[in-house]
């Protein structure tokens, strides 16, 4: 069957890095040129009175629906909330979304963070896939109960010759996860499968850290890439990563 090309990325809230400026714009113009079937996004800013009201620019949609509008479409899942706002996880999608849950992973104040879990309808496949975007938190401890919370949802809610893809930001430098995803969920990172090792993807303009992960079950991967350099290390601190998936069949 065609492949499908996965992308999975930390748009800090559609600000370069340190915030110097707005590049949701240009964001989009990369989304499109890679031209994924399914995004993971982080850091999506979901409501902004401050900027909506301080920048011409700013766009007038949730971020979500700016970055989908006329090419994808999307689900969103909003974990932190303020006076002026939220931001939280998205899927972008080329295939159709049966439905979409965000579940609540919080564990400190501040740090709110959400499983954004949804169905999708993959033609000629005998069942949905699922899909889930993550954003771990900055504290191993917290990550570790996250990962247990994440593994509770998948063997509860997911069967398991069901295609599924876990992507996102997971701040698990050390390589912790792959304990929970990879050996009680019977998972493959994409990049681990090709390279031996999670990609680097932190910072973007030099990656060292390998902080974002693609993980998978009922496919075969096929190529990975990391996109990071200019052009987008003058979007986000973090790279885009990408892979070329083909559904197993049973």
């Amino acid at each position: 069957m065609q492949t499908l090309r996965i992308c999975t990325y930390n748009i800090h809230k559609g600000f370069s890095q340190f915030n110097r400026r707005m590049v949701i714009h240009e964001l989009r113009d990369r989304l499109r040129h890679l031209d994924p079937d399914i995004t993971f996004l982080q850091e999506v800013q979901g409501l902004h009175m401050g900027h909506a009201s301080r920048l011409a620019d700013w766009p007038r949609e949730p971020q979500h629906e700016f970055l989908a509008q006329s090419r994808w479409t999307a689900a969103y899942g909003g974990n932190a909330a303020y006076e002026h706002g939220h931001h939280g996880n998205a899927i972008l999608s080329r295939l159709p979304i049966l439905n979409a849950t965000n579940h609540d992973v919080t564990l400190h104040r501040l740090e709110c963070r959400g499983l954004l879990h949804c169905e999708l309808l993959l033609p000629d496949a005998p069942q949905p896939i699922h899909a889930i975007c993550i954003h771990l938190s900055l504290t191993e401890r917290q990550r570790l109960s996250q990962i247990a919370s994440l593994v509770k949802l998948v063997e509860k809610y997911i069967p398991r010759d069901a295609g599924l893809i876990i992507a996102g930001d997971l701040n698990d430098w050390r390589n912790r996860a792959e304990t929970g995803l990879g050996e009680q969920l019977g998972l493959v990172e994409a990049f681990t499968h090709h390279t031996g090792r999670p990609a680097r993807s932190f910072p973007s303009k030099l990656p060292v850290l390998r902080l974002d992960r693609i993980y998978v079950r009922g496919f075969r991967v096929v190529d990975v890439a990391v996109h990071a350099g200019t052009p987008w290390s003058r979007i986000s601190d973090h790279a885009a990563l990408t892979a070329e998936l083909a559904l197993e069949r049973t």
